[in-house]
């Protein structure tokens, strides 16, 4: 082992892309997403959330601090579903029709009129993102991307997003949590105000 190695320089640059990145981020486009979820709280809508790969794990993330972070804080309770986190559905479907369903199929009919859907996706074009989307649209429902690179074909369709403008996965993807914990620390503090008011 090499204990001369510097890993300081590296370590540097890719600090610096994460903090140019997060300049750029689209401070409104928070905080619309922000009035959407708040909307959806209170109308007892459901939020659908899923990803794949790294994307998955943020959307299981985003499922565990609303429904439990958050909970503490709020008087009604967030309802989020993370479609990403049950193996033997996903697998079921695949199988028995394709993945590029594993989504949607989760979403067929069940679907409610005040029901919002979360699609990340950091190149915003994968196929089960897509098709899930889609549906969620001819539904009437509410989507929202959360995307990196140029956003893909997401970033078109979705009616609200959150956008990591970098072409990187890895930056996309930790953008991607903090915009997650961005906004529950945001929810957090309205709903705090709320409670001492």
């Amino acid at each position: 082992m090499n204990v001369n190695c510097n890993y300081n320089n590296d370590a540097k640059k890719y600090i610096e892309k994460v903090i140019d990145t997060l300049k750029k981020i689209d401070i409104e486009a928070i905080s619309n997403v922000i009035e959407v979820l708040i909307e959806t709280l209170y109308s007892d809508g459901i939020i659908y959330v899923f990803g794949n790969g790294g994307s998955a794990t943020t959307a299981s993330h985003m499922q565990n601090d609303f429904n439990q972070g958050i909970s503490e804080y709020s008087n009604k309770k967030f309802k989020f579903f993370c479609l990403s986190d049950n193996v033997a559905t996903i697998t079921a479907i695949a199988n028995d029709f394709s993945y590029d369903e594993i989504f949607m199929q989760q979403l067929k009919d069940r679907l409610s009129e005040n029901d919002v859907v979360i699609a990340i996706s950091g190149g915003g074009n994968s196929k089960n993102i897509i098709k899930a989307v889609e549906y969620a649209k001819i539904n009437g429902n509410t989507v929202i991307g959360i995307t990196g690179f140029d956003g893909g074909k997401l970033k078109q369709i979705a009616d609200y997003n959150l956008h990591a403008d970098i072409d990187d996965m890895r930056i996309s993807e930790d953008i991607h949590l903090l915009f997650n914990h961005l906004i529950m620390s945001v929810l957090k503090s309205k709903f705090r105000n709320e409670n001492e008011s």
